[in-house]
């Protein structure tokens, strides 16, 4: 049921070059501004996470969609930042994680946590969360969004959760690996794995 449900989000996703060029063969005179934005979301795989509509906020309280990332490799995990269990080591293996990165590839690597609890999980709290797990620099990206768009994006990722108390979930421990153009191209499941063949997917993409 997982996959079918990935399945169907990426032929919705699919669908929106098409109807970018139904809207653009409508018109009698199409711009030479439309014609552009149609070639350059041709560019992208139906499978690309750019084709996705959502708007998010990162830790600075600035807006983002994720196609603005296009051009790094993704590195991606969804925490919340009140989890005292697996959480806590998750960070520590995206830590390790970027620490491995050669300083010739940092500047084409980005490092992002999405929280799937947007109602606690503020900008400033995201700041600070940040701050204190020395995730400050350039290289790291901290998002919330709407629950709509956590709920669907998370599907994207094959990440499952559940809120099991007010301030509690539970939920998958997946981190996962987009390429420039925005499309999966590996994960590693589980806590305090080896993540030898995650790091050398990151240093064979960044360039």
């Amino acid at each position: 049921m997982k996959h079918y449900k990935i399945e169907l989000m990426f032929r919705r996703i699919a669908l929106l070059p098409i109807l970018l060029l139904f809207l653009v063969s409508c018109g009698d005179h199409p711009t030479a501004e439309s014609v552009a934005v149609f070639e350059n979301d041709t560019a992208i795989s139906e499978l690309s996470i750019y084709n996705l509509p959502s708007v998010w906020t990162t830790q600075n309280n600035e807006e983002i969609e994720l196609k603005e990332l296009q051009g790094n490799v993704l590195v991606m995990v969804m925490i919340y930042t009140s989890c005292q269990a697996a959480c806590p080591r998750l960070v520590a293996d995206m830590r390790a994680i970027e620490a491995q990165i050669p300083k010739t590839k940092k500047d084409n690597v980005t490092l992002i946590l999405v929280s799937i609890d947007p109602l606690t999980d503020t900008p400033q709290r995201l700041k600070d969360f940040a701050i204190t797990n020395d995730m400050d620099s350039p290289s790291w990206l901290f998002l919330t969004g709407s629950e709509e768009d956590t709920r669907e994006f998370a599907a994207v990722l094959a990440v499952s959760y559940k809120k099991i108390s007010p301030m509690d979930f539970s939920h998958s421990n997946i981190i996962s690996v987009f390429n420039q153009k925005g499309e999966l191209v590996h994960q590693k499941e589980g806590l305090g794995v080896n993540n030898e063949e995650t790091v050398e997917k990151i240093i064979e993409l960044a360039h």
